[in-house]
């Protein structure tokens, strides 16, 4: 079931941001699917499914676009296993919690392209990162933040249900 769902996500997320977000961008800005996918599934299941996701992912990106080869494989890569460090050594995680990790960790992404790439037809780099970088990173993470806030209660129900004294994880081990 995990890989059925980790497969969708590969190979659904890159043809939903290239198609469908088209028409739901502001000011010609969009989220980053795949970056948030790769940062919450790191979160929630750790760092080896973070960062092997990410890299299908940004593999995948890769492929279909026309950027610098192998800048998303790279990008995505580092936000999941980042993501899956986060979800490791932070207790009491909250929504906000989720909202300033995807937010740092989108201006990293963003910041890792905007060295590699340039200011893309913009004046300079400091009007990049007010009309691109930031705008970006902001999207990424109140969308994170929403997705955190959807999944987060089904997560804890299932992990506690694992892992309680009379939960499946008992038997299982």
């Amino acid at each position: 079931m995990k890989r059925l769902l980790y497969l969708t996500l590969v190979f659904g997320l890159v043809p939903i941001q290239t198609t469908v977000l088209s028409h739901v961008s502001v000011g010609g800005i969009r989220p980053d699917l795949c970056l948030v996918a790769a940062i919450l599934v790191g979160f929630f299941t750790g760092v080896r499914e973070g960062f092997l996701l990410g890299l299908a992912m940004g593999f995948v990106q890769d492929l279909f676009s026309a950027g610098v080869l192998w800048l998303n494989l790279v990008t995505k890569g580092s936000v999941g296993f980042l993501g899956g460090v986060a979800g490791r050594y932070v207790a009491n995680a909250t929504t906000l919690t989720a909202l300033a990790g995807i937010l740092g960790l989108s201006l990293m992404s963003g910041t890792v392209f905007l060295l590699t790439v340039g200011p893309a037809g913009f004046r300079d780099a400091s009007f990049a990162v007010r009309a691109v970088l930031l705008p970006q990173a902001m999207w990424d993470a109140a969308l994170g933040a929403g997705l955190y806030w959807l999944l987060a209660k089904r997560v804890r129900r299932q992990r506690a249900i694992l892992e309680g004294p009379t939960g499946l994880g008992s038997l299982i081990r």
